[in-house]
């Protein structure tokens, strides 16, 4: 196999779907995000935060993304209104395997609508086919289930547990290890056509 050079993920890409449009963000998308991250699904599935989240300090934080070239934030829009519904994030890039991690997050109003999905396959495609990734790597609760459906859809595949990895209200959670190689998802794609 010949080596590849990987693109960079400081530029920030529109990706459109027939729902969803992806943008980078902008400092007063922390409106809108710091409802989503308070809602108790998000927050039951991703994080706690280890601190308070201002507005302050997540608008500092969204505005910041557009900066970043290591990883890849993006907004996910209904496309329909323009309403930011959550986030997708490439991140945790190993410039020589050409692998990263995969996470998102969408709130009440974006779900149960394909937004999500066809959110993690435009960034999943953007991934492969314009920044040269190998593969493509998340982590989710096992009883995440609405999430471990979209995924399997996507093409991701799961490979292990990683058992009791986080106490969250007082229950040992697991997680599933899943991921998506170039191949699989060039066939996939192949398929679809």
């Amino acid at each position: 196999m010949k080596n590849r050079t990987l693109a960079s993920f400081a530029h920030k890409p529109v990706l459109t779907g027939e729902r969803a449009l992806l943008r980078p963000f902008a400092g007063d998308d922390a409106d809108v995000m710091a409802e989503i991250i308070k809602d108790p699904e998000v927050i039951r599935y991703t994080f706690e935060p280890s601190s308070e989240l201002t507005l302050e300090r997540l608008r500092a934080w969204y505005g910041s993304r557009g900066e970043q070239d290591d990883r890849l934030d993006l907004a996910v829009t209904d496309r329909a209104t323009g309403e930011v519904v959550g986030e997708v994030v490439l991140y945790d890039v190993d410039q020589i395997n050409h692998n990263c991690a995969f996470r998102t997050l969408i709130g009440p109003s974006g779900r149960g609508r394909g937004l999500g999905t066809e959110a993690t396959r435009l960034i999943v495609g953007y991934g492969f086919e314009r920044l040269g990734l190998h593969r493509i790597q998340l982590d989710v609760y096992t009883d995440n289930h609405r999430a471990c459906r979209v995924y399997e859809k996507v093409g991701f595949t799961a490979e292990g547990v990683r058992r009791e990895v986080q106490l969250r209200e007082g229950t040992w959670r697991d997680e599933l290890v899943m991921s998506i190689l170039s191949q699989e998802w060039n066939a996939l794609s192949e398929r679809t056509r």
